[in-house]
């Protein structure tokens, strides 16, 4: 065992085992491959050496841990090796411009983990090189990495976080020149440099001399500055922000948004929220909460609800634990929490970006520059608002990445990006950072909060007057569970054969008659007129949008991530047409025909959404 002999039967596991014994200088991962190799724990051995972590466009997601599968200083170390030659590959000045890299509180004990660790490995693999790295001293949201690649002109950036996921995983999130996350074919470049440079470089382990080299700077104080100086350009109502009476509870749920936040805030004169004190400074270990996702809701957001009632605060903000994503409640009348869902905050945000807009610009024919993005899988919303206050609306594929690179291609060409946004609590309301940013959206909504005082509205009430003059949005998402790869293919193929031959896709769905069909799986879409989708298509996942003459619009899509065939649904009513009850009615009709018709899970074993 000493020397690096390990036997467990199966020849390629033993040679994966002996080269990570070879390679790996982290006491703590070197001996759980060890004890894991003595015991004979094979199937353990298995799930670490089996596959490495796919890097993929959102760069890498696991457990931390020992072996190829998992995050680790190795696998950290082998990553960003491979990330560095892509680099001087792409860029011949790498070596004046450099990179950026950030990271959060994550830690794991057992192996040593931690994304602080992390960061400083992967900022020594770069100056082993050569190359400048802007690493910064303490934790910072995710947002600061794409500002400050756009803000000194860097190659690329770097966030070691795993965001919402559970504590025992981390992640490797990577931002390209332009400021936004990579997309493809850089994650399949990346992915093939990191195989070709598995052996560490002498000098990558150094992360202790690499933190005293003139080629490290820490961008911490600028960035800070700058960024807050950036946002409020966002800030319209100072006079009503700093007399303001509204009380804000804000929750970072054990991350690292608590001290930006009440930053932000500052810098737009409104009063300090009330934090949550038992989940404000960072925690690795969560403890407050089963998963740390203001995503899920209430359960997160319990400590928050108890002290507002303590405070008399009437809303709760949440961010998740890398501050990227906010979730908002407010207080009911009938003394109730409501948790807005992120398409209902795409709808308030953009509402009020736009009329905060429209107030600064008194020029009419500017709104012909304007434009405002989401994903294809998110509320319509913005459609509706754009069509008739006469700015552009764009759609782009699910994820960030998707938005911020598209509204980089528009700013390029001298457009205003005013707002992105996607369902899944994510929202871009500046320029200055090209992905979601959960610290100025918190900002922001607090000065609209408090500019709704002042007219005696909530932001219940706000939403349903913006639903009442662009017409009701309403919406419905789910997934089903189905591990089966051949059950999930053949349920989208029959979908696209439907009446035997290729392109047939359903006409009708139960008592609904469908408008058009977009497959961005095959590229198909019916409403072009050469039948060939406008957006990205990708072969490799399962994908398709009905829209139905009633104004129901309902996307199946397939997860990256997770054994998920998710359904996202929405009614999408005319101005006027205020009989909500009766549009509720109308997508839950509509949805359980698409579940009896196109999901049949019966028929496909398929496990519903537990409850």
């Amino acid at each position: 065992m000493e020397n690096g002999s390990v036997s467990t039967g199966d020849t390629e596991l033993d040679q994966a085992v002996r080269q990570w014994l070879q390679y790996d200088k982290n006491p703590k991962t070197v001996s759980m491959v060890q004890d894991l190799a003595k015991e004979g724990a094979v199937e353990a051995l298995k799930k670490c050496f089996s596959s490495r972590m796919e890097f993929g466009t959102a760069g890498l997601r696991a457990a931390m841990g020992p072996g190829i599968s998992c995050m680790n200083d190795l696998t950290i170390i082998q990553t960003t090796q491979g990330f560095c030659r892509y680099l001087e590959k792409s860029f011949g000045n790498l070596k004046e411009r450099g990179v950026v890299i950030g990271y959060d509180a994550r830690a794991h004990p057992p192996s040593g983990g931690s994304s602080k660790r992390f960061a400083s490995l992967a900022a020594a693999v770069f100056i082993s090189q050569g190359v400048p790295v802007h690493l910064f001293s303490d934790i910072t949201p995710t947002p600061f990495v794409p500002f400050t690649v756009s803000h000194l002109g860097l190659c690329a950036g770097i966030m070691v976080t795993a965001s919402h996921n559970p504590k025992q995983d981390n992640g490797y999130k990577v931002y390209w020149e332009n400021g936004a996350q990579i997309v493809s074919p850089h994650d399949k470049g990346i992915s093939k440099a990191i195989e070709e440079n598995l052996e560490p470089w002498p000098e990558s382990w150094n992360a202790e001399e690499a933190l005293k080299s003139p080629l490290l700077k820490d961008p911490y104080q600028d960035t800070h500055t700058e960024y807050f100086k950036a946002i409020q350009k966002h800030c319209h109502h100072r006079g009503i922000n700093k007399t303001s009476e509204v009380k804000i509870v804000h929750t970072s749920v054990h991350g690292v948004g608590h001290a930006f936040v009440q930053s932000a805030y500052k810098a737009f004169d409104l009063h300090p929220p009330y934090a949550v004190e038992e989940q404000k400074d960072p925690d690795p270990e969560f403890p407050t909460v089963k998963y740390p996702n203001p995503e899920e809701g209430e359960g997160v957001l319990t400590l928050s609800f108890a002290l507002a009632e303590r405070e008399g605060a009437t809303v709760v903000l949440a961010n998740d634990p890398d501050a990227d994503r906010l979730a908002i409640a407010e207080k009911q009348e009938s003394g109730q929490w409501r948790v807005f869902s992120g398409n209902e905050l795409g709808a308030l945000l953009g509402w009020w970006m736009f009329r905060c807009w429209k107030q600064q610009n008194s020029d009419a024919a500017a709104v012909k520059n304007l434009y405002m993005l989401s994903s294809t899988v998110s509320s319509k919303i913005l459609r509706a608002i754009a069509l008739k206050e006469g700015f552009h609306f764009e759609e782009t594929l699910t994820g960030f990445k998707w938005m911020g690179n598209r509204a980089r291609d528009l700013l390029d060409q001298g457009k205003t990006v005013l707002f992105a946004f996607e369902e899944a609590i994510g929202y871009m309301c500046s320029p200055s950072v090209l992905d979601k940013d959960g610290v100025s959206a918190a900002a922001i909504a607090g000065e609209m909060i408090s500019y709704l005082a002042t007219v005696n509205t909530s932001l219940s009430q706000q939403l349903t007057a913006v639903y009442k003059e662009y017409g009701y949005h309403i919406t419905k998402n789910s997934y089903f569970i189905c591990h089966d790869q051949i059950v999930i293919r053949s349920l989208f193929e029959r979908l696209r054969n439907y009446s035997g031959q290729k392109d047939s896709y359903p006409t009708k769905c139960g008592r609904f008659s469908v408008s058009a069909v977009r497959d961005l799986t095959t590229g198909y879409d019916s409403n072009q007129p050469d039948k060939k989708a406008v957006l990205p298509t990708s072969s490799s996942s399962q994908m398709i949008t009905f829209n139905f003459s009633n104004g129901g619009v309902a996307t199946m899509r397939t997860s990256g991530t997770e054994p998920k065939i998710k359904y996202y649904t929405e009614l999408c009513a005319a101005p006027g047409n205020s009989d909500v009850a009766h549009l509720k009615k109308e997508l839950d009709d509509l949805v359980d025909a698409i579940i009896e018709n196109f999901f049949e899970p019966q028929k496909n074993k398929l496990q519903p959404k537990p409850e």
